[in-house]
């Protein structure tokens, strides 16, 4: 499979793989080369796949999406770096991905209330 990962801004791998780990949103997957096309939302954590020489790589990733066609699997997240210590790889992902400053918190908070007030305004037009 040809993959391609992509952060804003410029390509982190480009690789051939014979097989690709990662976590989404419904649950870790992998993927190998005959696997069915998908799409997938990625969530904060490691993705790890098998180059064709068969070593194995790591990556922390940020949120992202990841999308297979045909031979093809590319992904684009947010963040990501790499690193072969794999202890200090979750580490490194907690601390960069999985800690919301007070600013990102406060801004989710405040768009969840404006999603939560527009389905209620909703809900009361449809009466």
């Amino acid at each position: 499979m040809a993959l391609e990962l992509s952060v804003p801004g410029s390509d982190l791998v480009n690789a051939t793989v014979r097989k690709l780990a990662a976590e989404g949103a419904q649950g870790a997957f992998v993927l190998l080369p005959r696997h069915i096309d998908m799409v997938a939302a990625l969530k904060p954590g490691l993705l790890s796949y098998v180059d064709m020489q068969g070593q194995e790589h790591f990556l922390g990733i940020d949120e992202g999406t990841l999308v297979k066609c045909g031979r093809d699997v590319r992904v684009a997240v947010l963040g990501a770096f790499v690193s072969d210590d794999l202890a200090s790889l979750r580490d490194e992902v907690a601390r960069q991905f999985l800690t919301l400053d007070d600013s990102e918190r406060a801004a989710r908070t405040a768009l969840a209330r404006l999603e939560a007030g527009a389905i209620r305004g909703m809900m009361e037009f449809e009466r």
